[in-house]
Order: C-alpha cells, then sequence, then structure tokens
C-alpha cells in the first residue's frame, strides 16, 4: 500500500479528534468547565468521594495542581472539600448536587454521543473498526513509550 491512503486515513483521524475536541471544548465552556475541572469530576463520579492525593495519583498531576483544581471547583458549587473522617491530615473532595447534576449530563451525552457515532454501523462493521482502532492505539502507545524511554536514556 502506498502512503497516500495511510496519509489519508490519519488526517481523517486527526479530523475527527479536531470535531471531538470541538465539541467537548463547548459542552465544557457552557458548564463552565476546563478540561482539568471535567476529568477531576469525571474520576470524582467513578471514585466517589475522594481525597485530594488520590485523585492526583488518578489524574498523574502533582497534588499542588490538584488543590487548584478543587479550590475552583468549589468556588464555582461542583464540590465540597470537608475533613476526612478517619485522617485528620486530609481533606474528602465531594460532588455536590449541582457536582452530581453535570456529572450525569456528561455521562449521558458520552453514552448519546457514542450512539450518534457508532449506532448505525452492522455488527460486522463495528468489530472491525474497534479491532483496527485497538490496534492503532496499541502502536502509538509502543511508540510514546519508546520516545521516552529515549528521552530518559539521552
Amino acid at each position: 500500500m502506498t502512503s497516500k491512503p495511510r496519509t489519508s486515513a490519519l488526517d481523517r483521524v486527526l479530523e475527527l479528534n479536531a470535531l471531538l475536541n470541538s465539541d467537548m471544548t463547548a459542552w465544557m465552556s457552557r458548564e463552565g468547565l476546563t478540561p482539568s475541572r471535567a476529568h477531576l469530576l469525571w474520576e470524582l463520579r467513578h471514585r466517589g468521594p475522594s481525597t485530594q492525593r488520590v485523585l492526583a495519583e488518578a489524574m498523574g498531576v502533582s497534588a499542588r495542581n490538584v488543590t487548584g483544581l478543587v479550590d475552583a471547583l468549589v468556588s464555582t458549587g461542583f464540590v465540597t472539600r470537608e475533613p476526612h473522617p478517619t485522617d485528620r491530615r486530609a481533606a474528602l473532595v465531594s460532588l455536590t448536587q449541582h457536582g452530581r447534576t453535570v456529572v450525569t449530563a456528561m455521562a449521558e451525552g458520552h453514552v448519546e454521543l457514542a450512539e450518534v457515532l457508532f449506532g448505525g454501523l452492522s455488527d460486522e462493521a463495528f468489530a472491525c473498526f474497534t479491532g483496527a482502532l485497538d490496534e492503532v492505539v496499541t502502536r502509538l502507545r509502543a511508540r510514546l513509550e519508546l520516545e521516552d524511554l529515549e528521552v530518559t536514556d539521552a
């Protein structure tokens, strides 16, 4: 296969990424969120009330970064920060009712978009698509890990 079909396929993947990013950014903007704040809310949805340390580890960011995110989310009414019931040095971050409403809408939007994107595909087409996508994601992860190793070893 020549490189033209492959670069055309990459162009379509990049277009898909841009469209998804634009849609997500517009939704977050309407809700008063940034990608990092939305990520923290999503983690709380899946984990339940958590310490900032747990959230930092889950998000792969520093504790200082999470402190700033939580401060902003507290001030905008998405989360609360309360003393931890068993560790007096820690605080427990929890969703407020407003935060729960927003993450529920996020989850519903996630399901709705999946249906819009993939609902019209036959089972065979969907299986081919997800199989190819899994392979592509695996290849990209391997390449990025290799590049990280090369930078670390340099």
